[in-house]
């Protein structure tokens, strides 16, 4: 009975170190970022005047943050149904039992795997005016596109980065839940005369919509910390163009104007739409 009453004692014990680390790194910084939030910081002589909700009304106010805003919600509107549904399909592809189809599956994961600053830094040369894309375009007898340095084209040329990488990871999650699915339901439906396309409409789509649903949020979470490709490719131009707000943040805390009370005031906004949908993603997890 003993043994049995301190095991609850000793299990915290091994968690302790884990939360030393997590307490260093992740939740004291937090709780500083969220107090100079509410002061004007000074980065040379350190230090933090209290100005109450001052940074708040000027993010209000900022036309350049709304802008990042702007462009982070068109990557939520756009890249996060592509990384819904492409990967789907991808995956009820690669699921088939053919020769050779490993080597789909891994040739497909390859890009989770690529350094996303090699990645960009790949994609970055294919999108230059004398690149790979546009000696294609030409050869087909159409203009070159100005891939990265037009408003107009440089945020949907990161965003194809985004998706292009995202495709191998949410692959693999499609198929842990196809291969979950009893074949006896589709062997079934083909007695019924449903087959084809029409089996995956009547059967695949209605059970894989809870991994349809927690793919939809990780994307979205995912889509809201865009940063590397951004800094790699166009480090938010051509005319903020392509900024998105984390690297806003990132710009205000860590480039020239060294304003670090601004920067946490925006990263507690973000941490806010972050935190409602990692809850909403806990909640999907837990109905799985």
């Amino acid at each position: 009975m003993n043994i049995v009453r301190r095991l609850p004692f000793t299990a915290y014990l091994f968690l302790l170190p884990a939360l030393l680390g997590l307490s260093l790194t992740v939740f004291v910084p937090a709780l500083q970022a969220f107090y100079l939030s509410f002061t004007n910081f000074n980065l040379l002589t350190g230090d933090a005047p209290w100005v109450g909700l001052a940074n708040f009304d000027r993010l209000i106010k900022d036309a350049l943050f709304w802008k990042t805003v702007g462009n982070t919600l068109l990557y939520l509107l756009v890249a996060v149904p592509l990384l819904t549904v492409l990967p789907l399909a991808l995956a009820i592809a690669v699921n088939n039992k053919l020769m050779g189809m490993s080597w789909f599956r891994a040739a497909y994961y390859v890009p989770v795997i690529i350094s996303m600053v090699v990645a960009g830094i790949a994609w970055k040369f294919m999108y230059a005016e004398n690149g790979l894309l546009n000696q294609l375009l030409i050869g087909l007898h159409l203009p070159p596109i100005e891939w990265l340095t037009s408003p107009r084209w440089a945020i949907w040329s990161v965003m194809a980065v985004t998706v292009w990488k995202g495709l191998g990871y949410y692959m693999t999650i499609y198929l842990a839940g196809l291969q979950s699915i009893p074949a006896d339901l589709y062997e079934a439906a083909a007695i019924d005369g449903v087959d084809g396309l029409s089996r995956h409409w009547t059967i695949t789509m209605p059970l894989m919509q809870p991994y349809m649903a927690l793919v939809a949020v990780v994307s979205a979470i995912a889509a809201t910390k865009v940063f590397e490709e951004v800094y790699v490719m166009t480090q938010g131009g051509p005319r903020n163009g392509s900024k998105t707000v984390i690297y806003y943040l990132y710009e205000k805390g860590f480039g020239t104007s060294q304003d670090l009370s601004y920067a946490c005031a925006i990263g507690l906004v973000m941490f806010l739409a972050i935190l409602v949908l990692s809850v909403i993603n806990l909640k999907l997890s837990a109905e799985q």
